[in-house]
This record gives C-alpha cells, sequence and structure tokens, in this order.
C-alpha cells in the first residue's frame, strides 16, 4: 500500500512538471518583427574629397637680372592692387635709358636737318626716308629701356594675400627667378571628382542647367559658412579612376579659405521612388549584403542585395527588393536559412518614424 501511494505521488509530480514545461515553452515562444521595405522619394547627401584653390593664384617672378635692392611687402600680407612689392638694382636701366633718349636726339637732330637739304634738292628722298626710319628706331628703344626699368619695380598686379619669400634684399636675381606667389582668395574654386555613373546621373537630370548648390565641409569638420555653385565640368575623364572633376565656386568674405586646403564638398543627390530598409535588417558576409526575406509560411531565406545610397541608419537598394516584400528586421543573428519563425509586423512607416529619420 505504502508503495502504491509512493507510486501515485511521483505520476502526480511528473504530470505537474510536465504541465510546468508545457507552460514554459508556450512562453519562450519568440515572435520576431518584420516589415516591408517602402518605397518614396528621398534626398541624400554625398561627400566628395576635394582641393581648394585660389580664384587666382600666381608666381611673382623678376623680369630683369640684377640685384634684389628692396623688398616692400612681408609674408602673409594682404596688399593691394599696384602696390609696390620687389625693386632691383635700377642703375644699369636707368643707363640704358639716358643712352637711348640721347640717340634719340641725335637722330631727330639728323631728321630736321636731311628734311632742310631734301626740301632744296640737295638730297634724295631716299635719304630722308632713311632718317627718319633712324628717328622712329632711336624712339623704339627709348620705349624699350623704359620697358626694361619700368621691370626693375615690381608691383601686385591685384589685391591678394602675399605667400612664402623666396629671395631675400641683396640677391642676385636672373630674369624669371620665382620671388614669391600672390593669391587671391576673394572667391574660391573647390575641385572634387564624380563617379562616371554619378556624372551621367547629373547630366541627364532635369535640372541639369539649374546652378547646383553644395556645401563645403572644412578639415576640422566643420561647414563653411557660404555655400558654393557648380560652375563647371572638366572635358574628359581621367582614365585610371573613372571619375571626372567638377568645379565649384566659393565666395570667400571673411577670408578663412586659403589656396591649398583640403575638405569634403556635400552635393544633396534626389532619388525618386527608391526602395528603402533600415540598415539594421542587413547583414554582411564577405563583400556582399544580405537580408533574411520572409515567406508567406513564414520561412525566412537569404537574399543578397545591392545598395544605391545611403542615409543615417537608413540603405537605398538598388536591386534584390521590392516594396512587397516582408523582411526580418530583428533578430538577425537569432535565425537561420530556410527556418521558420513566429512573425509581428511592423508598418514601414512606424519603423521609420522610431529611427528618428528625416526621409523626405
Amino acid at each position: 500500500m505504502k508503495k502504491t501511494l509512493i507510486f501515485m505521488g511521483l505520476c502526480v509530480l511528473l504530470f505537474h512538471t510536465s504541465c510546468e514545461t508545457k507552460k514554459e515553452e508556450k512562453k519562450e515562444i519568440t515572435q520576431f518583427l518584420v516589415t516591408n521595405p517602402i518605397k518614396k522619394d528621398t534626398i541624400i547627401t554625398k561627400d566628395y574629397v576635394s582641393q581648394i584653390h585660389a580664384f587666382r593664384h600666381i608666381e611673382i617672378r623678376a623680369l630683369e637680372k640684377g640685384y634684389l635692392k628692396q623688398i616692400s611687402v612681408d609674408e602673409g600680407e594682404y596688399v593691394k592692387k599696384g602696390q609696390s612689392m620687389f625693386q632691383i638694382m635700377p642703375n644699369i636701366y636707368q643707363a640704358e635709358l639716358q643712352k637711348a633718349k640721347a640717340e634719340s636726339k641725335a637722330a631727330e637732330i639728323e631728321l630736321k636737318n636731311t628734311k632742310l637739304l631734301a626740301d632744296g634738292n640737295v638730297v634724295s628722298p631716299n635719304e630722308l626716308a632713311l632718317a627718319n626710319a633712324i628717328y622712329d628706331k632711336a624712339n623704339a628703344e627709348v620705349l624699350l629701356a623704359e620697358t626694361h626699368l619700368g621691370f626693375t619695380k615690381i608691383k601686385a598686379p591685384f589685391d591678394g594675400i602675399m605667400d612664402h619669400l623666396e629671395a631675400r634684399e641683396g640677391s642676385l636675381l636672373d630674369e624669371g627667378e620665382l620671388l614669391t606667389t600672390l593669391s587671391d582668395n576673394s572667391k574660391m574654386w573647390v575641385y572634387f571628382n564624380v563617379p562616371e555613373a554619378e556624372y551621367l546621373d547629373y547630366i541627364m537630370s532635369a535640372d541639369k542647367d539649374a546652378k547646383k548648390e553644395v556645401e563645403l565641409l572644412m578639415a576640422n569638420n566643420m561647414q563653411f559658412n557660404q555655400k558654393g555653385i557648380v560652375e563647371t565640368i572638366e572635358g574628359d575623364f581621367n582614365s585610371e579612376t573613372g571619375n571626372i572633376a567638377f568645379r565649384a565656386t566659393f565666395p570667400n568674405p571673411d577670408g578663412i579659405l586659403r589656396h591649398g586646403e583640403t575638405g569634403s564638398v556635400l552635393m544633396s543627390v534626389p532619388f525618386k521612388d527608391v526602395i528603402i530598409i533600415p540598415q539594421k535588417a542587413t547583414f554582411e558576409i564577405l563583400d556582399k549584403t544580405y537580408v533574411f526575406v520572409v515567406t508567406k509560411d513564414n520561412v525566412v531565406k537569404q537574399r543578397e542585395i545591392s545598395i544605391g545610397g545611403e542615409l543615417p541608419h537608413l540603405y537605398i537598394i538598388s536591386e534584390g527588393l521590392s516594396e512587397n516584400d516582408t523582411i526580418l528586421l530583428e533578430g538577425i543573428r537569432m535565425v537561420k536559412n530556410d527556418e521558420e519563425i513566429h512573425t509581428k509586423f511592423l508598418e514601414p512607416n512606424k519603423v521609420l518614424s522610431e529611427l528618428n529619420l528625416y526621409a523626405e
């Protein structure tokens, strides 16, 4: 009797344990969040590494040989158009000018004497013409000497900022020797390279003739306080990179930008009727990107996708998905390909709003 009671007690205990186990199993069933890709218009901002150049950037070189007598400006100084910058020793050129003027005066006297003789038919008209030619040549020599003397004083050809001094006072200069460079930074030309596919999208767009506004992210990760306009596109693609250079012009009223700086051009690119999914719904294997598509029978199927653009927390999908597909939103690492799961559907717009995104 005692054994019978013990056996019955064990059965009751086992039955109770089995029920509790089944309850726990029911509680442990996981529901995975799924959603649909959404199709809509949006804008992404692409960034391109850029080189910043002054609107005008030239080399200032010595136009004559001689000793550098005087430097009137300093490195980094802002100079005005016509301001004196360098003076080359002018003595030799002054002497040549005086010599040319004296020869011109002598030729003038000779011409007058020959004209008097020609009027009296003492000399032929050819001699008068020769005297006149000699006089014209002497005047040309005066102009040439004045030009050489003028070249000894080097003035700023435009308003700008002077760069490093390449010569010092007392240096013996050769003709054409570099003295410094001068940059007009009132506006800046910013060059950036665009891949061929993006160039074609740009040039074939409906608003290709409109002024395209861009922004500039400087090297300190701060955005420049002026907007630029894309003005020109170079004529040839770089055969090695497959890129073509765009040029944007930025006003630089505060002189923040300098020649030779780097940065990133930020250009807004519109996308119409594109498929968008959250980035967290994707995973990578080697260099390929995948999502789990959920079938009508709640079976997950691994599918490769192609990404056409990127927004904060979002991908624009160029191939692999449609708005009618159902994709696994969370728990990607908890499932395997061809596994059946329990799902809970979330509306795509709700998913986007919970990501705190701004996709227009």
